[in-house]
């Protein structure tokens, strides 16, 4: 009896499991089609990608990469020049 009640569990996992991928697989295909849509309006996925990956960080996590990568970029001397709003006059 016991083993029959472990086996029961253990499908009851493995098929709530094989949902939840059916599921996660449509999810996905909805965002690539999402992305397709986007680029076939000229929009750029790699950018959009980039946006969503960053909005799901917080504000410190994120200003704490974007030290890092300014010092990054500084230590190669790829860093570029600040903006001024005077260089419009």
């Amino acid at each position: 009896m016991a083993d029959g009640v472990a086996r029961d569990q253990l499908r009851a996992f493995i098929e709530r499991i094989e949902r939840l991928e059916e599921e996660k697989k449509a999810i996905a295909d909805d965002i690539k089609d999402i992305y397709a849509e986007a680029k076939g309006m000229g929009y750029d996925t790699k950018v959009l990608r980039q946006v969503v990956r960053i909005r799901k960080q917080d504000q410190h996590e994120r200003a704490e990469q974007e030290a890092i990568l300014d010092l990054y970029l500084h230590a190669l001397g790829m860093a570029s020049a600040p903006m001024n709003d005077n260089d419009d006059a």
